[in-house]
């Protein structure tokens, strides 16, 4: 097996606050889990600007490898701030004006079809937000349900808020509720391309990447998590329908971590997405490596993401299946089992154990990135 000696990383993040340099400091720390587990050094530069987004290099060694990698990171934090800058009651209301449409789309459908623990999640945020709706509605109105004259509602209604405002928010916040409505929204937004700061964004992500495919590398990752994919897959084939060779002489992987582009590629109107998917999958210089998870609800596990987006007729996505509790140890993995979003933040951050996956080792290690879905890490040099 030729070793990866320079390697360029396009990441896509999951749906997270985060800007460049917290994604940076975050790989910091997981690189230095991974080389504690895997007997390896890794050294992380300090941010550096790139057309509007961030990167930095990495140099990870040990005494029988180097691989030299520059890690471009398209954070949309820009977008995830601006959907949380709202206030409340308006983030519930577009929250719930995007789980209309995703209805409406058949989305919901579609959901349960190919993963019914997806459609748990999806509904579970709106019919929780429903439930405390319910309450403050009932408490505002009890004095009408025992009989008592209307001059109560004086104390009815202050209460109905109180309690809305100050006990349930705080409680739904603790299952990241609002978080998550923001997220529906902007999984309609990448679906439906209605919305021109998320396309003007898509677009220069897009330019940033084409420049960074100029650098000359043994091996090119597009690397996404999460809601990222959906984003990367937009970039890509977006690239594609411009430049359909540009690709070529280029070893290129889209790996896809814990993937959500049917979150987006399901709903009727994403006819752009489901196209592109279509280009990627059928571009014969990218291996696509779908990493997907037993325990994580929050994707489409052991479906074919490009069958499903309506390409059955083309080259399949590689699956590979890990488990989180075979990355962790026993008392760590006791203490984030039931955060289902910490368990799927686990694609990106370091491990306590060596396992079949390691996303710095898919980044930043000597192994290419395509060797990883039929056991390439069991090869690693010293392992």
């Amino acid at each position: 097996m030729e070793l990866i000696k320079k390697r360029v990383v396009l990441h896509f993040p999951g749906f997270e606050p985060l800007d460049g340099n917290a994604h940076r400091m975050r790989y910091e720390r997981t690189a230095s889990q991974s080389g504690k587990v895997w007997g390896f050094g890794a050294k992380v530069s300090e941010l550096n600007a790139f057309h509007g987004f961030s990167s930095f290099d990495v140099d990870a060694a040990s005494h029988l490898w180097q691989t030299v990698s520059k890690v471009h990171v398209f954070d949309h934090d820009v977008l995830v701030q601006h959907l949380r800058a709202k206030s409340t009651a308006k983030r519930m209301l577009d929250g719930f004006v995007a789980c209309g449409r995703i209805v409406a789309d058949g989305g919901l459908a579609g959901y349960f079809r190919h993963a019914w623990r997806f459609g748990l999640f999806f509904i579970f945020p709106f019919l929780l937000m429903l439930l405390g709706l319910l309450l403050a509605v009932t408490i505002a109105l009890a004095p009408a349900g025992f009989g008592l004259p209307a001059w109560h509602l004086a104390w009815s209604l202050p209460g109905a808020a109180a309690f809305f405002v100050y006990l349930f928010l705080p409680f739904a916040e603790r299952f990241y509720t609002l978080h998550l409505f923001s997220d529906w929204e902007m999984a309609v937004a990448l679906a439906r391309m209605d919305r021109p700061e998320f396309n003007e964004w898509l677009e220069r992500c897009a330019a940033a990447v084409r420049e960074a495919l100029r650098e000359e590398a043994d091996e090119y990752v597009i690397s996404s998590h999460s809601m990222g994919s959906s984003a990367a897959a937009h970039v890509i084939g977006a690239l594609l329908e411009k430049e359909p060779a540009i690709f070529e002489g280029k070893k290129v992987v889209f790996a896809s971590l814990g993937s959500a582009v049917l979150q987006c590629a399901l709903l009727s109107s994403a006819k752009t997405l489901r196209a592109r998917v279509g280009l990627i999958a059928r571009c014969r210089s990218v291996f696509w490596l779908d990493v997907q998870c037993l325990t994580d609800a929050i994707h489409f596990y052991k479906v074919p993401v490009v069958a499903a987006a309506g390409h059955p007729d083309a080259p399949q996505a590689t699956m590979q299946f890990i488990r989180v509790k075979q990355m962790l140890t026993s008392d760590h993995y006791r203490k984030i089992k039931r955060d289902f979003l910490r368990v799927h933040r686990q694609y990106v951050l370091g491990p306590d154990l060596k396992a079949a996956f390691d996303f710095t080792l898919l980044t930043a290690g000597p192994v290419p990135a395509a060797r990883f879905a039929d056991g390439g890490l069991q090869k690693m040099p010293g392992s």
